[in-house]
C-alpha cells in the first residue's frame, strides 16, 4: 500500500508521498531524499554500510520499512557536519587517513558518533565493540580507532 510517511531528517521535516509502506527507509533516502552518504552493501542488515542514527539511536536501514521510521527523527552522514564545517570525527578521520575506498565510512561514522554521544572517553575495545557491526575489507581498522581516539579528545576538549 502506498501512502505519505513524515519524519525528521537531519534535523528537517519531510514527507515523502507516495512510498510503499515497504520500501526501505535505505532507498528512500537516496532517491526520493538524494541523500547519497548512507550505503547499500549486503542489502541484510549485515555490513554496515547503510548504518543510520534513529532517534540517536544506530540502526541499519537497508531492510527497514520506511513506515517504521513515521514521526521520528533520522541522521545519516550527511547530519554530522560538511566541508566547511567537519563534524570532529569527520576531521579526525581525514586527519588520521583512516579510510581507503570509503565505501563504509559513512556506516562507521554513524556508529561512532553513536558511541561518542553515549560514552564520551570511550576505551579502544569500547570503540572496537561499539565499530563490529561495520565490515571493512581495507585494513584500516588501526587507522579508524585512532581517529575515533582523536575524535573523543576534541570533543570533550569542546573544540
Amino acid at each position: 500500500m502506498t501512502q505519505t510517511f513524515e519524519f525528521h531528517v537531519n534535523g528537517k521535516p519531510v514527507s515523502v508521498a507516495p512510498v510503499n509502506e515497504e520500501t526501505p527507509l535505505l532507498d528512500v533516502l537516496r532517491n526520493e531524499l538524494g541523500l547519497m552518504g548512507t550505503r547499500f552493501g549486503c542489502g541484510l542488515e549485515q555490513c554496515g554500510c547503510c548504518m543510520v542514527l534513529i532517534d540517536g539511536a544506530p540502526e541499519k536501514c537497508c531492510a527497514k520499512p520506511v513506515w517504521s521510521v513515521a514521526g521520528k527523527q533520522v541522521t545519516t552522514v550527511e547530519g554530522l557536519g560538511n566541508a566547511d564545517a567537519p563534524h570532529p570525527l569527520q576531521q579526525a578521520f581525514l586527519d588520521e587517513q583512516a579510510g581507503q575506498c570509503g565505501y563504509c565510512l559513512s556506516g562507521i561514522l554513524i556508529s561512532a558518533k553513536a558511541l561518542l554521544d553515549s560514552n564520551p572517553q570511550p576505551t579502544r575495545s569500547e570503540i572496537a565493540a561499539a565499530l563490529d557491526g561495520n565490515i571493512c575489507r581495507c585494513g584500516s581498522h588501526n587507522r579508524i580507532l585512532r581517529a575515533v581516539e582523536k575524535a573523543a579528545a576534541t570533543m570533550r576538549a569542546g573544540a
